[in-house]
């Protein structure tokens, strides 16, 4: 073998040398890339030290705790947990200093909404049509269903139960329920709210159920 036969042969050795320690680093990198990607996927951001985490939790809501919507203050008096199949939501009663009654619902589907509700009259009002114009705006038929509830604090319900509802959609934020825990129908506009526009502060006996 000449020298330069024996030349080649080596820098050809190095080279496959350095693409096979290139070759392990990228994939080194892109699995740490694919660890890191699954742990951001996994986590809650509830429990990151970020200012979602400083605003508190919207899904631990009790009775006793107050709720901050746009810079008013709200307690909360009672609590209803609803499941139909494997979805679940909770709408949580909210009553004011001056007294005003509102409550605010709280869903993961999968994204965290929260939307604040306050009731309207109902009469002339059918729940299942199509459309509905309701105050000037026309809402739109989005979803019907019955759910089971267990309700806790000041509620007026029974502990558990049966509910049935129409849900609507408007433009934007606004929304349009119909809601029966009995015979009548009861209507409700809400309003979707953003999540910094709403502050938890956690005042109730962590041991209770709610």
């Amino acid at each position: 073998m000449n020298g330069s036969v024996a030349y080649l042969l080596t820098a050809a050795g190095c080279l496959v040398a350095v693409a096979g320690v290139v070759v392990a680093v990228v994939a080194l990198q892109k699995s740490k890339q694919k660890q890191k990607s699954a742990q951001w996927a996994g986590a809650d951001p509830f429990r990151d030290r970020d200012s979602d985490a400083l605003r508190g939790d919207p899904r631990r809501l009790r009775p006793g705790d107050v709720v901050e919507v746009r810079g008013v203050s709200y307690s909360v008096r009672g609590s209803i947990h609803l499941v139909e199949g494997s979805w679940s939501w909770a709408e949580h009663l909210l009553d004011d200093a001056q007294g005003v009654k509102r409550w605010i619902s709280v869903e993961e589907d999968p994204d965290l909404e929260l939307v604040l509700w306050a009731a309207v009259p109902a009469e002339g009002i059918t729940p299942g049509a199509p459309t509905i114009d309701f105050g000037g705006v026309r809402y739109t038929w989005e979803e019907t269903g019955q759910a089971r509830f267990t309700a806790v604090g000041s509620t007026g319900l029974d502990p558990n139960g049966t509910m049935r509802y129409h849900d609507y959609r408007g433009p934007g934020p606004a929304r349009l329920s119909f809601e029966a825990y009995g015979a009548a129908w009861e209507a409700a506009q809400g309003e979707l709210l953003h999540r910094g526009e709403v502050m938890i502060y956690p005042q109730g006996d962590p041991g209770k159920v709610g």
